[in-house]
């Protein structure tokens, strides 16, 4: 599964999207220049189990060591995958 993301440089969504249909999103919005809030995670029943939402997670993490920026994740799943996932807190604000 592929993960895209898309940025309006306000609010962004990492996303996975399979034969032209969005099975998979997390979004986020800007908190200053260096710094996101994940705010929902939302996988659709197609997906679940697969690990999709983890991916969709780490995909966020991926964005934020390459860009130098921190993520607060509010969104209850993105926080559980932060406190299961130790090597991945580098990048939580």
């Amino acid at each position: 599964m592929e993960v895209k993301q898309e940025d309006d440089g306000k609010h962004g969504t990492f996303f996975i999207e399979i034969e032209g249909e969005q099975l998979a999103k997390m979004t986020y919005t800007w908190a200053g220049a260096n710094k996101f809030i994940i705010d929902h995670t939302e996988v659709d029943d197609k997906l679940r189990g697969k690990g999709a939402g983890k991916q969709l997670v780490m995909k966020s993490v991926e964005f934020a060591r390459e860009n130098g920026k921190k993520i607060m994740p509010l969104c209850p799943f993105a926080n559980s995958v932060f406190k299961k996932v130790p090597e991945i807190r580098d990048v939580l604000s």
